[in-house]
């Protein structure tokens, strides 16, 4: 897995000035989104620049939760694939959805991150009670000398290109329209936690992640995933340019734990590594079975042998589905069982 040049994710007092900006939360960085964001990164006064807010506003206004497809350090590889040359988070509070458009501009736009120009998408909306739109943007903006580009919306033959759609293919375990939608796999990323054990008792020891709780994950259940083992501070695992075929369990644990909350686990097959203080990158490549509950240990574990077999089909050809590999000794923290 090759990743290109990392750029900055800064405060808006940390941006390097002037700039040329997309607005916008860019969840999931769709073709629709993309088409914003080329407007900024073409010749021309300004430093290409994607400005968004955290937390989402409607988390401050609404108290809703908001999943994201892919958090703020996530946007990253693939804005700087973009041409896009700095991430700026705007925090978002009460004191800023206060502010008048022309407040907002004046003091973000122009005080904060000296705009030469700007672009957003048609259905951009923004300050007090969300009464400015596009146009209010563009006259506003026009009064500071900053022009603006409104993109019109996208669509494909089942309709708008939107974020929504993303999540709603992900809900269902419809990975590859999800990964038609975002032009890209969908993935996810968790540090290795401590487990109890229960995969290496059943012969199948796993690696339990730890998922920021903002990211949106796919329907609960069983998956063939490729995935991509990093260790802190240091580079992937040598031979992981592809990934390594996985099965990963998404949700709780309905025989051996019922009462169990929700987790991501993920078993390495036919390689036996040790995993402590490492990052895991999966990449679900398609829903084997949903969540079931099981008469017992023993239909539980032939069960997770048949997983296992229809992931190695599944992978063959994908990622790397080697013979069997020991890379290294076996210490107890093997696959975190």
């Amino acid at each position: 897995m090759v990743y290109p040049r990392l750029i900055p994710l800064l405060a808006a007092a940390a941006a390097q000035r002037p700039t040329a900006i997309a607005i916008g939360s860019f969840d999931g960085l769709h073709a629709g989104h993309r088409r914003v964001i080329e407007a900024v990164t073409g010749p021309g006064q300004g430093l290409p620049t994607v400005v968004s807010f955290w937390p989402h506003p409607r988390e401050v206004l609404r108290g809703e939760r908001r999943l994201r497809l892919d958090l703020p350090a996530e946007k990253l590889p693939v804005l700087a694939s973009l041409g896009i040359r700095q991430l700026v988070l705007v925090p978002f509070d009460r004191e800023l959805a206060a502010l008048s458009p022309e407040r907002f501009v004046a003091q973000v736009l122009v005080g904060q991150l000296a705009a030469r120009r700007i672009a957003v998408g048609e259905n951009f909306r923004f300050g007090a009670g969300r009464c400015g739109d596009a146009a209010a943007l563009r006259r506003i903006a026009a009064d500071h000398g900053i022009a603006v580009q409104v993109v019109p919306m996208l669509h494909d033959a089942r309709g708008r290109v939107s974020s929504s759609r993303i999540r709603q293919a992900l809900a269902a375990a419809d990975l590859a329209e999800a990964g038609r939608l975002l032009q890209r796999p969908y993935r996810f990323s968790g540090p290795v936690v401590s487990g109890r054990g229960l995969g290496r008792q059943l012969g199948w020891p796993t690696a339990n992640l730890a998922i920021d709780p903002h990211k949106f994950l796919p329907m609960e259940g069983v998956y063939a995933a490729l995935v991509w083992v990093q260790r802190t501070g240091a580079d992937l695992q040598p031979g992981q340019q592809h990934g390594w075929a996985a099965v990963m369990n998404l949700g709780p644990q309905p025989t051996v734990d019922p009462a169990a909350p929700s987790a991501v686990e993920v078993h390495l097959l036919d390689r036996r590594i040790d995993l402590t203080d490492c990052t895991i990158t999966v990449q679900p490549l398609a829903l084997l079975r949903t969540q079931q509950r099981f008469a017992g240990l023993a239909a539980l574990t032939a069960q997770i042998a048949a997983d296992a077999d229809q992931a190695r089909f599944l992978t063959a050809g994908v990622g790397v589905a080697e013979p069997p590999a020991d890379e290294g000794s076996d210490p107890p923290q093997q696959q975190n069982a």
